[in-house]
């Protein structure tokens, strides 16, 4: 019983974390929570179990050596996220991407827009938040459902967001699983690729029975982009060389590095106007072009287009908008080894256990847990590192590959976590789109059916390989 109270402080705290910051939590209240937490399991553990403070220090230090390649990595994704914006291979993608959309298959075009930006830019809410928020208006213009357009938005942003190398989620699950980036992406995709297609065909048929008319926002956008941007096809080729680099399986901090270096130099040559106004009064060009490529690297980037929603967009936070994710992991692993250096993850691990035997129920137990800490904790990012933390060594010890962990963590924890209304992902997204959670519930089809497509691939044995256990 003394296991659970950590938990129990946690949840409390996090509870009340969500009520009186809400949107902010993960600014600091939620890591403050975490550390209250593994206090609680420190003191617990050293009373009830004499755990020395030597062991828990060794375990919390183990535990957050783990995450150095995941730093690493967020840092390199938010250099990425503004090399890419203002080098104008973003906006490139966005803006041949909203040709696509068509009246009479606004649905499926709408999810698969915000699809193709969440997957180049790895953020579901900035992509909810600027392209979903004039869907949402293109939409209604168009006389379909709330809840239907906001459906089709989530899902496209949240199937973008987990297979992206350049989402925190995906790269927080591969790194606590202890899986390669790419490896944990290619992986998914079994999962993943077949649920977003039967989401799309439900869009296409519940689209293609609707009556719609009108495309103002779309042109808005575009114009807003055309002016602001040089657009080009060529600027695809980073992307496509990018595309290249992880077909042949290059490190993914290799790929980052050089997808950034070639980002910088698209923006050096052919958006320089953005460099130098991104870096102001500088002195001569040569200075202004050094000054504006570090800013956009490291720190905010703001860029007037003359649209507002999307101003919202084309704003990057470079590395420094990573550092509360970055504190949010040092927490959560020392909150995760206080519960491992004590015994109380083993105990509680135990109880679940208990109800895993085979594949199947392993995997339901794990998706089981993530929705479970999604509505409990209410938040996708703790979610997912306690859900690693707590069935890791049971596959390892059981023969099963550390991707099949880590791709249970992404189809519970980071894909439902927008459908709980308390949850920080629910409560944004709810507020950025006008529409309530229970509203849109219904229609995120990609959400509500990753889980059990998950459950259903375990059941069936598909591309999981069972390990040699050695003695």
């Amino acid at each position: 019983m003394l296991s659970f109270i950590p938990f129990i402080v946690l949840i409390a705290l996090i509870t009340c974390c969500v009520a009186v910051f809400g949107n902010a939590t993960l600014d600091g209240a939620s890591q403050v929570s975490l550390l209250v937490a593994s206090a609680v399991s420190v003191l617990i553990g050293h009373f009830s179990k004499r755990v020395t403070w030597e062991e828990l220090e060794r375990e919390i230090t183990a535990k957050i050596a783990t995450c150095t390649p995941a730093v690493i990595i967020l840092l390199l994704i938010g250099a990425i996220g503004g090399t890419w914006m203002v080098s104008g291979i973003v906006p490139t993608m966005i803006y041949y991407g909203m040709q696509i959309l068509r009246p009479e298959i606004f649905l499926v075009s709408s999810s698969l827009l915000c699809a193709l930006v969440s997957l180049m830019i790895g953020s579901s809410w900035t992509t909810v938040a600027t392209i979903g928020v004039a869907l949402m208006g293109i939409g209604k213009a168009h006389g379909f459902d709330d809840g239907w357009i906001a459906g089709s938005i989530i899902t496209g942003a949240y199937f973008g967001d987990k297979l992206s190398p350049l989402s925190d989620t995906t790269v927080l699950a591969s790194s606590v699983s202890g899986v390669p980036l790419f490896t944990h992406i290619r992986y998914m995709m079994y999962t993943t690729v077949p649920t977003f297609c039967l989401s799309l065909t439900i869009f296409l048929v519940a689209g293609l029975t609707m009556t719609v008319e009108g495309q103002g926002t779309v042109g808005e956008f575009m114009e807003g982009l055309q002016h602001t941007f040089v657009i080009s096809p060529w600027l695809l080729l980073v992307p496509v060389l990018t595309g290249i680099m992880i077909a042949r399986r290059w490190p993914s901090m290799v790929v980052l590095f050089f997808s950034i270096l070639l980002a910088v130099f698209v923006a050096l040559t052919v958006q320089s106007h953005l460099v130098h106004q991104i870096a102001g009064d500088a002195g001569g060009a040569l200075l202004s072009s050094y000054k504006g490529m570090m800013q956009v690297c490291y720190g905010a980037t703001a860029i007037a287009t003359g649209v507002p929603m999307l101003d919202e967009l084309v704003h990057t936070s470079g590395m420094a908008g990573m550092m509360p994710t970055i504190w949010l992991i040092i927490c959560a692993q020392t909150f995760g080894a206080a519960l491992t250096a004590t015994g109380q993850l083993r105990d509680l691990m135990h109880l679940v256990l208990r109800f895993a035997r085979g594949t199947a129920s392993l995997i339901a137990s794990t998706v089981g847990f993530g929705v479970t800490c999604n509505i409990v904790l209410a938040d996708q990012y703790l979610s997912i590192m306690l859900s690693s933390s707590m069935f890791k060594d049971t596959f390892q010890e059981r023969g099963y590959e550390q991707r099949l962990l880590s791709r249970s963590c992404e189809d519970s924890a980071t894909v439902t976590s927008v459908l709980v209304p308390w949850n920080t992902c629910g409560l944004t997204q709810s507020t950025v789109l006008g529409v309530a959670t229970l509203t849109y519930l219904p229609y995120c089809f990609f959400n509500l059916l990753s889980p059990v497509t998950s459950i259903i691939v375990a059941a069936t044995g598909w591309k999981i390989k069972k390990l040699e256990i050695r003695n």
